[in-house]
């Protein structure tokens, strides 16, 4: 059964560094949040420790961080820490081309195992996480959009920008519309499904991500690849539903949500 995981750490926290009158933070935490550094804010220990403690509650023993190149806070914190469930590699992302990159930056670590792909700025229910280590084949994770609304930390108005989930009639992805018209999303049948950047990826994902052309942004896109390894590889994605909330750590006016939801969960690496 599947027991790696890749968690996308290597951005540059532009959100988490601009200012915000309206948060609440601790000194520490307002002294990382500047940094930019969202996986090292801390709750009652860093929120990345959240995350891999959850993994290893779904079953996942093989971690690789990807990072940025250069000195990383976040490689000399997890470097000297003593983990008792989990192993804790790295990759380097060398430069900052997008999330296809990035994932592109763990192949040697994954090989031709099957792997997780999460954010390392989100907090995922753990249904979901063992759904996916469980599932056969290559996968995503659809959430709720009203179930989100209602019980995640994320402002509505953020959720509507989300990426919406096309699973067609089958429970396969057909396709993933990014920043769609709200007219347009009204028109869907409930339940309409988001995506959080929440995969379970085959090898035949890194072929896809060194086959993209650049986006309009100037980056290569995990949705994008995504699109590419079914058009032109003939991958298929089941498509598993949550109604479980997912936490987001983009910004300074999160991290007062987060850490309340986080304090007091045991964590064990």
């Amino acid at each position: 059964m599947m027991n790696k995981a890749v968690i996308l750490a290597a951005g540059a926290g532009t959100r988490m560094q601009q200012k915000d009158a309206t948060a609440i933070e601790t000194d520490k935490q307002k002294a990382i949040a500047a940094t930019g550094i969202k996986a090292l804010i801390p709750i009652d220990r860093p929120f990345l420790d959240y995350v891999l403690s959850n993994l290893a509650d779904a079953g996942f023993q093989q971690i690789c961080l990807v990072i940025a190149s250069g000195p990383n806070r976040i490689r000399d914190y997890y470097e000297q820490l003593d983990c008792e469930r989990l192993s804790i590699q790295f990759a380097v992302q060398a430069e900052a081309l997008g999330t296809a990159n990035a994932v592109l930056a763990a192949e040697s670590f994954a090989r031709s195992d099957p792997f997780l792909v999460i954010n390392s700025d989100n907090y995922y229910p753990l249904a979901a996480l063992r759904s996916l280590r469980e599932a056969a084949g290559s996968a995503t994770v659809g959430f709720v959009r009203k179930r989100l609304i209602d019980g995640s930390n994320i402002p509505p108005e953020r959720i509507r920008a989300f990426s919406v989930i096309d699973s067609g009639g089958d429970g396969t992805l057909k396709r993933i519309l990014e920043k769609p018209e709200q007219t347009f999303v009204d028109q869907l049948p409930e339940p309409v499904l988001v995506s959080m950047n929440c995969w379970r990826f085959s090898s035949a994902i890194f072929a896809a991500c060194r086959d993209l052309p650049l986006s309009s942004r100037g980056e290569y896109e995990l949705p994008d690849a995504v699109m590419c390894s079914i058009t032109q590889f003939g991958e298929q994605y089941r498509v598993i539903r949550c109604v479980e909330p997912v936490l987001d750590l983009s910004s300074r006016r999160d991290v007062e949500s987060v850490a309340s939801r986080l304090r007091g969960v045991e964590v064990q690496l």
